[in-house]
C-alpha cells in the first residue's frame, strides 16, 4: 500500500537557530502522537547536520530542498548527494518548479540528480506541474508527461522509490485556487501515465503528493481524494502549528 505523507519544504527561510527551534517544536508536538502519515521536513542545506539528530526517527524524517548533479569535483557552491546523505537525511526535493525557472534545471539535469540521490540511498521527491499558460492552453497533460520523462528511464526497482509532487504552479501566488476535483484529475493522469509506464501494481503504490497551497483549512478535503496521498507544503511548513494542522487531517 502506498504511504500518505506530508513534506515541508522551507525553502530558503529560518537561519539555522530558527530552524532547530522549529524542528524541535514539531518534535514535540508529534512526542505523544502517532501520526496517520509519514512526516518529513526538508531544510536548507546547512540545517541538515544540526536538525536530523535532533528529531525522532520514526516520527519525522528529513530531507535537502535540493542537490548537484554531479558526483563531486570542482563544482563551488554545489551540494552533492554523498554530502546530503552523509547528515543522515534520508529525502531529497528535486525537479521543484523554483528550480526549473529560477535556475533552468531540465530534464537531464534532473535525470542525472534523481540517479545520483537514488545511488546515495536518498528518496527523491519528484516535483511536476505546469504554470499558468500552460493550464490555460489545456497543456497540463502534455507538460507533466514530459517532466516525468525525467524519471520514466529508471528501473522498475529505482522508479518505486520515489515519491512524487505535482505542483500547480499557475495556482500558487496568482490569486488562482486549485479546486480539490483539480487535484484529483491531475493526480490520476499522473498516476495513469506511471501506470503505463511501469505498470498498474507499481502505480497503485507510488504516493503522489499535492504542492499547492495546502492548509490546514482544506487538506482534509485535498487528502480525501483518491490519488492525492499528501501534501508537500511550503509556508504553512514554517511554523509548527500550521504544519501540524496539516498532519491532522489524516486524524480527522
Amino acid at each position: 500500500m502506498r504511504k500518505n505523507i506530508v513534506a515541508g519544504n522551507w525553502k530558503m527561510n529560518k537561519t539555522l537557530q530558527e530552524g532547530i527551534v522549529l524542528a524541535k517544536e514539531l518534535n514535540e508536538a508529534l512526542a505523544n502522537e502517532k501520526p496517520k502519515c509519514d512526516v518529513i521536513i526538508c531544510t536548507p542545506f546547512i540545517h541538515l547536520a544540526s536538525i536530523t539528530p535532533l528529531v525522532d526517527p520514526n516520527k519525522i524524517g528529513v530531507g535537502a530542498e535540493n542537490c548537484a548533479d554531479k558526483e563531486s569535483g570542482a563544482f563551488t557552491g554545489e551540494v552533492s548527494a554523498a554530502m546530503v546523505a552523509s547528515t543522515g537525511a534520508k529525502y531529497v526535493i528535486l525537479g521543484h518548479s523554483e528550480r526549473r525557472a529560477y535556475y533552468g534545471e531540465n530534464v537531464e539535469i534532473l535525470k542525472s540528480k534523481v540517479k545520483l540521490a537514488l545511488a546515495n540511498g536518498l528518496i527523491p521527491i519528484f516535483c511536476v506541474g505546469e504554470v499558468l499558460a500552460e493550464r490555460e492552453a489545456n497543456k497540463q497533460n502534455v507538460v507533466v508527461s514530459a517532466q516525468l520523462e525525467s524519471v520514466f528511464d529508471l528501473s522498475v526497482e529505482d522508479f518505486s522509490k520515489l515519491i512524487l509532487a505535482y505542483e500547480p504552479v499557475w495556482a500558487i501566488g496568482t490569486g488562482k485556487t486549485a479546486t480539490p476535483a483539480q487535484a484529483e484529475e491531475i493526480h490520476a493522469f499522473i498516476r495513469s501515465a506511471v501506470a503505463k509506464r511501469y505498470g498498474k501494481a507499481i502505480a497503485e503504490n507510488t504516493s503522489i503528493l499535492y504542492g499547492g497551497s495546502c492548509k490546514a483549512t482544506n487538506a482534509k478535503e485535498l487528502f480525501a481524494n483518491p490519488d492525492v496521498d499528501g501534501g508537500l507544503i511550503g509556508g504553512a511548513a514554517l511554523k509548527a502549528d500550521s504544519f501540524k494542522g496539516i498532519i491532522d487531517a489524516f486524524n480527522a
